[in-house]
Formats: structure tokens, C-alpha cells, sequence
């Protein structure tokens, strides 16, 4: 590779050791390339730096955050630069008009923390908001606990900066709180998992601070009865700020991990809380009460935000719970309301057919669960069979009318079944549409889109 500029050589990861921690993020079997380069980016001028030269050079470049991807899309690739953004972490905010406007490495989280000696709130929230990024939330429209009232980032960004390859430096959108000057360029950036450009900027969207959300946990026998309790909560007129599912095999795995309450035998778990100002009290016994009727065979209703935030220590401690479990594969997929249940039914099957087990949780309120297939990496058997688990599981998500990601994203894990979802002439328009912004496909090959 030829030498990188000299304004950016300075920001180059020279120890090995470190450099191989930024090759990979959380997806499973991550591995760094033999060569590779890590850029550390300190301001826009380093992105644009270093894409002008990539544009030129023809070399890839896999922009990257916190990596807490776990579909592979911010793994370093051979002969490739890996460039980071997390030091681009300002923050400015506009209480008037509700907007704050940041880098792409500020944490979810700490945006959050920010916003509230302002009294105004950012709802989107991945279950990684501690350390996941506003530019990784972007690149994959992330959603989050809390979707189910609040929808995902798409919903929450007014407008971006972006470098595109060979250094040109573009805004999209507006900062008013209406435009519809053009297309929605913003809204083709958010998602697009680093293949078109490097975000260097966003402008979201803020809302006025909910109340501090209070929560009911609700135990179920059996997997009919916990979609009552979902379906009865859909129709409630005061739509919960967060409805979290939690199958039987997912609480057998959380309780191996620590005791949390939860029956290693039982159904599953409902958590629903309300964050509606000055409401929460009398929407948790409503909740409570509609769960009941639906079957609940047990309940605990939150008297304050601390007792709330005890109650959903156990759904915390669900990707610890995984860890434990071993190597596995983790997906996303989303379908229609009224079929929730019967994906958690198809979820056991496949997995069992395979000789393997799994775990079902997510997002009640939108339909985006995460089933997990548990493996023996060293067993290529297993692995074998986790793959076809995998597929299959893909394919009951189409099946019953869903999609194969609902925020996560595609990278590189489920690009090979992205034809299967949109067809070949859709394929070809969407190909189409990054060689406009991409035209070398230096950014992030192999990723979303197969290489061909």
C-alpha cells in the first residue's frame, strides 16, 4: 500500500497488538486480516484525507465506531484501511429549535446523559447504547428497546454531513424541523452500513424528557397465554414506552448467570414499562391488569424508578447470559405482530432439527426478536448445522411475511441472503445507486452487497 498523506500518518495505529482489536468487532468468529491499517481519525479533515486517497489508490476503507456490529460490517479487510471515528465525539445542542448536532463518535449513551440538563431526550436506544456510536447507530438505523413507541434512528435524523469517496465533502437534509427540497439523501445514508460515505456530522431530532419509566414484569406459563399479553397491550390506546420478550430458554440461560426471580421452567417474560408524563403510575396497573386477564400467572408492578430499573436487571443481563453459553449465532429478524408467537415456535424447531439449541428474545412491541443458535466451534458438524439453522431461520422470517434484519444491519453475516429478500432487478437498482456515490467500490466492499 502506498504511504498514506503525511496529515494523517500521525493517526496511525503503528502497535500491532492494538491495531488487531480494531480489526474486529462483535460478530461472531471476527478475525483480523494479515494486512490491514488503522486510521484514528481527529476531525473531518483526517476523513477527507484519507478518502481522497483510498478514492485514488483504490484502496478499501471500512469506516468504523465503538464495533459493536455483530454482523460483521466493521471487520477490517486484507490490504484495506480501517477508519475510526470515535475521536469525532462533539456535541452541540439547540435547546430552541430541539436539534443537537454531533460527531459521529459520540456515545449513544452519553448523548443521553447529556440531554438531560436540557430536560430534552434522544429515545433511540440499542441495548449497546453504553458504548455504541451515533455514526454506527446511523450506518445501521438502529432501533432499540424502547422502538415500540418511539420508532428507530431514521425516525430522529434531520440531516448528515458526509465525506464521500475521493474526499468531497456533502450535507443532506435540513435542520428545520420541515424540508422537502429534493430527494431524501438522509434517509438513503441512514442504514447504509458504510458503503457510500463516511459520516462526519448528523443533526437529530430531540423531544422533551419523558417521566422516569416505570415497569411490570409478568410471567407466563406457556408461549400462548404471553402473546395474549401482547396483543391485549397493543390495544391499549397509551402505547408502552418498551415491551421486551423473554422465551422460557432465556431464562433458564439468564438464572445460570445469576438469580434474577425468573422460573427456569416457565413460559416466558413480559417487561412493559410507561414513561408517559405524569401518567406512569395509573398506565403500570393498567398494563398489569390487561396481562392478568391475558393469562399472567405472575406479576410485579414497579412503585418507582428504582424498583423499575431492578426489574429489568434480569433482561440486562441477557447478552452476558449468551456469552456464557458459548460460541453462537444471533439474528434479527422482524415479522408482522400477529405472527410473533409462531416465530418463537419455528425459532425451537429449526434449532432442534439441527441438533442444536436456542433462545428467543427481543422486541415484542415492533415484532424484531433475536433468536440465538448456540454451537461447538471446534465441532465443524455444529458449525455446519448453526449455518443451516441460520438459513432456515431466514427464510421462516420471509416466510411469515418478515424481513432478515430489523436493525442490526446486514454486513457481511447476511449479504449472502439479501438477493433472496429483495430480488434481482431490485438488487441491480440498489447496486446501481452506491457506484453513484461509490463508484470505485472502495467503501466497505463485501458488505450489504456481495461482491460479484
Amino acid at each position: 500500500m502506498p504511504l498514506l498523506p503525511e496529515s494523517v500518518r500521525a493517526h496511525l495505529v503503528t502497535d500491532a497488538d492494538v491495531a488487531r482489536t480494531y480489526a474486529v468487532d462483535s460478530s461472531p468468529g471476527a478475525g483480523a486480516p494479515e494486512h490491514f491499517e488503522v486510521v484514528r481519525a481527529r476531525s473531518r479533515e483526517d476523513v477527507v484525507e484519507v478518502l481522497r486517497y483510498a478514492e485514488a489508490h483504490r484502496v478499501p476503507v471500512v469506516p468504523q465506531g465503538a464495533r459493536t456490529s455483530t454482523t460483521g460490517s466493521s471487520v477490517a479487510l486484507e490490504g484495506g484501511i480501517v477508519l475510526n471515528v470515535e475521536a469525532l465525539d462533539s456535541i452541540e445542542v439547540d435547546e430552541e429549535e430541539r436539534i443537537a448536532v454531533v460527531g459521529p463518535g459520540v456515545v449513544n449513551g452519553n448523548l443521553k446523559a447529556h440531554l438531560t440538563d436540557y430536560g430534552l431526550a434522544y429515545p433511540p436506544d440499542p441495548a449497546s447504547s453504553p458504548t455504541c456510536t451515533i455514526g454506527g447507530n446511523i450506518a445501521t438505523n438502529a432501533g432499540g428497546l424502547c422502538c415500540v413507541k418511539y420508532g428507530v434512528t431514521a425516525d430522529y435524523v434531520r440531516g448528515l454531513e458526509v465525506v464521500l469517496p475521493g474526499g468531497e465533502v456533502m450535507r443532506t437534509g435540513r435542520r428545520t424541523a420541515k424540508g422537502v427540497a429534493g430527494y431524501d439523501l438522509t434517509g438513503l445514508f441512514v442504514g447504509s452500513e458504510g458503503t457510500l460515505g463516511v459520516v462526519t456530522e448528523a443533526v437529530l431530532r430531540l423531544i422533551p424528557a419523558p417521566d422516569p419509566a416505570l415497569t411490570v414484569l409478568a410471567v407466563f406459563d406457556d408461549l400462548d397465554a404471553m402473546m395474549a399479553g401482547v396483543a391485549a397491550l397493543h390495544g391499549d390506546r397509551h402505547t408502552p414506552s418498551l415491551l421486551e420478550l423473554l422465551d422460557g430458554p432465556s431464562l433458564a440461560a439468564i438464572q445460570e448467570v445469576g438469580d434474577f426471580g425468573f422460573p427456569t421452567d416457565g413460559g416466558g417474560v413480559l417487561l412493559v414499562q410507561s414513561d408517559r408524563p405524569d401518567h406512569t403510575h395509573e398506565d403500570v396497573q393498567r398494563y398489569a391488569e390487561l396481562l392478568r386477564s391475558a393469562g399472567a400467572t405472575d406479576l410485579a408492578v414497579a412503585d418507582d424508578a428504582t424498583e423499575a430499573d431492578l426489574l429489568l436487571q434480569g433482561r440486562r443481563a441477557l447478552h452476558a447470559a449468551m456469552e456464557a453459553r458459548g460460541h453462537r449465532l444471533i439474528e434479527d429478524i422482524c415479522v408482522p405482530l400477529r405472527h410473533l408467537g409462531e416465530l418463537v415456535s419455528r425459532v425451537h424447531t429449526i434449532a432442534g432439527g439441527h441438533g442444536l439449541e436456542a433462545l428467543c428474545s427481543g422486541h415484542a412491541g415492533d415484532g424484531n426478536l433475536h433468536p440465538c443458535v448456540f454451537f461447538d466451534a471446534a465441532d465443524p458438524q455444529s458449525v455446519a448445522a448453526a449455518d443451516a439453522a441460520f438459513g432456515d431461520i431466514v427464510e421462516a422470517a420471509w416466510d411469515l411475511g418478515g424481513t432478515l434484519t430489523g436493525e442490526h444491519g446486514v454486513g457481511a453475516l447476511k449479504a449472502p441472503w439479501l438477493a433472496g429478500e429483495l430480488g434481482a432487478a431490485e438488487m441491480a437498482r440498489q447496486r446501481a445507486v452506491k457506484a453513484l456515490f461509490d463508484p470505485h467500490g472502495i467503501m466497505n466492499p463485501g458488505r450489504v452487497y456481495p461482491l460479484t
